[in-house]
């Protein structure tokens, strides 16, 4: 299983902090099934930034069966 873990606006969109989900071939794949399950995120996920075991990542970026996804809106501070 993937999991999920949404920070800050995500969060709030998605209803949950974290979520585990059925593996997906890629990134893209994995954000639109999320969006279709959390309708609210469907406005936040263009602009979020996606971390998949710690490393940046792009939308073609491959899942392993066990990944874990950051999902995290933009955010001000230093």
């Amino acid at each position: 299983m993937i999991t999920v873990r949404y920070f800050g606006g995500a969060a709030e969109a998605a209803g949950v902090e974290s979520e585990q989900c059925a593996p997906a071939g890629r990134l893209d794949e994995l954000t639109a099934a999320l969006a279709d399950a959390h309708p609210d995120l469907e406005r936040v996920l263009p602009v979020c930034s996606f971390l998949v075991d710690e490393a940046s990542a792009a939308a073609d970026t491959p899942l392993g069966d066990d990944a874990l996804v950051d999902v995290l809106p933009p955010f001000a501070g230093g």
